[in-house]
């Protein structure tokens, strides 16, 4: 999030956005980005507490912003949010669909729970969310969907059989509701990163990142969560009217 990395010019003056997984990594320069363009943002997460250095940055740069508590896989945490939402700021804009885990292992030994949670927090969380957001969108005839999907939605990737799974249906759910709502004037796209400096990357043996990244990504080198926020407030902006039912690959042509 620093601010010495160049930055798009796009006023989101008198908008309101949702962000889910709001509390750190992507999620977060996600939401720094829509508050500092002038966005009214509603950060969501499980914990209110992991929210706070989210709302309270957003907040020093000028910005307004809230944390919502919500688990995204149940219907009546993700409805509450939405009335909560357009009842403080009377109406929503924007809907960028982040949160998202991983419980990485090979298919022979993946248990069932792991296979449910990944499926349940990536894609029904997604799937709520939107169905819901959608419904003030529609009455104002004006709205921006984001989901944020991977590479893997297009690769695949040995040990993610649950976490590819969730994020070509992502992929294939983003077209479908790019058909259903554009007469309404919504738009719904996803982004897809590929290798960023991130918690999950983060993880991983630097011998076998640096590796990849090399023999990888003609880039050779990571990307960064400030980069992937741009795409998104791109994307969320008036200017992106005419993008619809389309994903943006951010990974430095690993999918090239």
């Amino acid at each position: 999030m620093a601010d010495d990395q160049p930055s798009i010019q796009v006023d989101l003056s008198g908008q309101v956005a949702i962000v889910t997984g709001a509390s750190r990594g992507l999620g977060e320069s996600m939401a720094l980005a829509l508050g500092k363009a002038g966005a009214k943002v509603a950060c969501v997460a499980r914990n209110a507490e992991k929210l706070k250095a989210t709302v309270e940055a957003i907040q020093a740069a000028g910005g307004e912003a809230e944390a919502f508590p919500c688990d995204v896989t149940k219907g009546s945490d993700v409805d509450g949010v939405i009335d909560a939402v357009t009842e403080k700021w009377e109406r929503l804009d924007i809907l960028v669909n982040n949160a998202g885990i991983n419980r990485d292992m090979l298919l022979m030994k993946m248990t069932e729970e792991e296979w449910d949670s990944v499926i349940e927090t990536n894609l029904k969380g997604m799937f709520l969310f939107t169905k819901a957001a959608s419904r003030p969108m529609m009455q104002n005839r004006y709205g921006r969907v984001i989901n944020i999907t991977s590479v893997v939605g297009f690769m695949g990737n040995p040990g993610q059989a649950n976490y590819s799974a969730s994020k070509a249906g992502m992929i294939g759910f983003t077209r479908t509701m790019a058909r259903e709502l554009g007469k309404r004037k919504i738009t719904v796209n996803a982004v897809a990163p590929g290798l960023i400096e991130t918690d999950m990357t983060g993880a991983m043996p630097s011998e076998i990142l640096n590796e990849m990244v090399k023999q990888r990504v003609p880039a050779r080198r990571l990307g960064t969560p400030h980069e992937v926020a741009q795409a998104v407030l791109y994307l969320a902006s008036p200017a992106a009217a005419y993008i619809t039912g389309h994903t943006l690959a951010i990974d430095g042509g690993l999918t090239a």
